[in-house]
């Protein structure tokens, strides 16, 4: 193995290519057309170009990704996270070009990486479980009889890949049939595949998973665990290592069920095995990555294993260092920084990095696949950077991270910067005991308020030694017809919420495609009804009424792209009969 194709983008594409070098390895990297200069590109040894501008026809075009490996005379494949990285069939193409798959073979992956049928693999090796559907559901009927038979909530889930896309959780009857359809969109937007299946959905729950690492002559390695419960929309913005305030009795069955099911499966690679973790102690499987995932440098940090190192060697055949049960010292904690506004129900925030400044020092380590003026585009995922420490315990490491994250400032999008460090500051969080669960930022937590404009957070004063960023009024704003009339509408209507709610008018919380429409002109509608459905990076996002009413000036049509604080509609008082 001497030229390594990495199949991604962003950071991970980074990382994947400083990892090569450090094995001596030649590194091409590629490319879609809005990525043309991004950093990976510019810090391989190679960029080739995917003709095209959306995931569909680039990363996630198989044939296409094999044709270019082939043509930069590639021996091997690295797909990175997401995107082509838990698809089987495409690892057999990378495999019947005669390149070499840094990855677990392809059975290992229908066996794993399918949810389906990792459940049976967990299920014969004895690991804890809820109660699941045995095969991919054929539609809203099959899980509303799974409802009916094992109780609310569920969450219907993407058999193929990750990080929370394709996942919705209902908690009524009657919302079955829309989170179904979302969650089959979602799935094929992000993997090309729309399988889903059904599962009991545990409330207050902690997300803990556990990094193995396997090579090709049967040693298996226990990297640790991480808890991963800081979450919105089943996607993770922190994780830390090991997963802290554990019984030590959880924390060795986590280990064992992680190691047998990924022996039973003949894995071979980096993969995450990961558990729901009830307050009551109650352990559950949830699903095997095999993958390489984006919290894995918190694992590195506390272990001193290089993940995606090892990754590369396993691919050449080689044997790992070390097996069992490794040795964790320190603590580490990663915070993902997404260009999304919390205060607006998360949406993401496409748009131009206008500064960028990124911490240093002592037990500071940072992730990054962009540069000052990249672009955040509405197509792609919302990472802008990974922001990880680590200390001697999770106290040093806490303190370390407030001071890293103080140092970082981002401007031009809106990001999680002010989440994280409000989160340093909460006990439920960083307190002596870990009290959230994974829905509890979006259920019972208050995200600090974000500036309404990101871009007018451009002007900068100095005081005494300091230089401090100040919203300047008159700077340029996005411009044209839709974002006037939104102006107007908003200052008709009053402040702008989570969902696009303002007042009776309602507009697009972020820039994106409208993906649905579920009302006509002149409908009646509840307060709170989803009036449409808005996709911006790979998470679809609904438009709800805020006020009840009759649907008035609908301006949107399935397929149109609107920018962020577009009118979508009006909501006019119903007249009595």
């Amino acid at each position: 193995m001497r030229t390594v194709f990495v199949a991604n983008r962003g950071e991970i594409a980074v990382r994947v290519i400083r990892a090569c070098r450090d094995l001596g390895l030649r590194a091409v990297a590629c490319y879609a057309d809005p990525d043309d200069g991004a950093p990976h590109t510019r810090i391989a040894d190679a960029a080739v170009r995917l003709p095209g501008s959306g995931a569909a026809e680039t990363y996630l075009d198989a044939a296409a990704v094999v044709a270019a490996a082939r043509a930069a005379g590639a021996d091997a494949v690295h797909p990175g996270y997401g995107f082509l990285s838990e698809n089987a069939d495409f690892a057999e193409q990378v495999l019947a070009a005669g390149l070499t798959w840094v990855g677990p073979t392809p059975e290992a992956m229908r066996a794993l990486g399918d949810k389906v049928s990792a459940r049976a693999v967990a299920r014969a090796v004895g690991a804890p479980m809820a109660a699941g559907s045995e095969r991919p559901v054929t539609g809203p009927a099959d899980v509303a009889d799974f409802a009916d038979e094992h109780g609310l909530p569920v969450a219907v889930k993407a058999a193929h890949g990750g990080g929370g896309r394709g996942l919705k959780v209902a908690w009524t009857r009657e919302e079955i049939p829309d989170l179904y359809e979302s969650a089959v969109r979602e799935a094929r937007q992000a993997f090309g595949e729309g399988d889903c299946f059904v599962e009991r959905f545990l409330p207050r729950a902690r997300h803990v998973e556990v990094q193995v690492l396997a090579d090709t002559h049967g040693a298996v390695a226990v990297l640790g665990t991480r808890d991963c419960s800081l979450q919105r929309r089943h996607q993770k913005l922190v994780e830390e290592a090991p997963a802290p305030f554990l019984d030590d009795e959880v924390r060795a069955s986590l280990h064992e069920s992680a190691a047998a099911i990924c022996r039973a499966a003949d894995y071979t690679g980096a993969g995450t095995v990961e558990f729901l973790v009830g307050a009551d102690g109650t352990v559950s499987f949830l699903e095997v990555n095999t993958r390489v995932q984006v919290e894995h440098p918190v694992s590195e940090e506390v272990t001193g294993v290089d993940v995606v190192v090892e990754q590369l060697r396993i691919a050449a055949g080689e044997k790992l260092d070390e097996s069992g049960v490794l040795a964790v010292r320190d603590h580490a904690l990663e915070f993902r920084v997404n260009a999304e506004d919390p205060s607006r129900g998360y949406v993401p925030s496409p748009g131009t990095i206008t500064r960028l400044r990124l911490p240093g020092g002592p037990g500071v380590r940072v992730e990054c696949g962009v540069d000052e003026g990249s672009v955040i585009g509405a197509g792609f995922d919302s990472m802008i950077a990974k922001i990880v420490v680590r200390g001697r315990d999770r106290a040093q490491a806490l303190a370390r991270a407030r001071r890293a994250l103080a140092e970082t400032e981002v401007e031009g999008v809106h990001t999680v910067l002010a989440l994280h460090r409000d989160l340093l500051d909460r006990p439920e969080f960083a307190g002596d005991a870990l009290t959230v669960h994974t829905r509890w930022l979006e259920e019972e937590y208050t995200p600090p308020a974000t500036p309404a404009d990101p871009g007018a957070v451009a002007g900068r004063v100095r005081i005494g030694r300091r230089t401090l960023p100040v919203a300047v009024p008159g700077l340029p704003r996005a411009s044209g017809p839709a974002a006037d009339a939104s102006r107007r509408a908003l200052a008709r209507s009053g402040d702008l919420g989570p969902d696009g709610v303002a007042g009776n008018v309602l507009v697009s919380p972020m820039q994106g495609t409208v993906v649905r429409v579920l009302v006509d002109e002149g409908d009646e509608v509840t307060a709170g009804a989803v009036v449409a459905v808005v996709e911006a990076m790979k998470m679809e996002n609904p438009v709800r009424a805020g006020v009840a009413g009759v649907v008035a000036d609908l301006a949107v049509t399935v397929g149109d792209s609107v920018a962020q604080d577009a009118p979508v509609c009006r909501i006019d008082e119903a007249v009595p009969a």
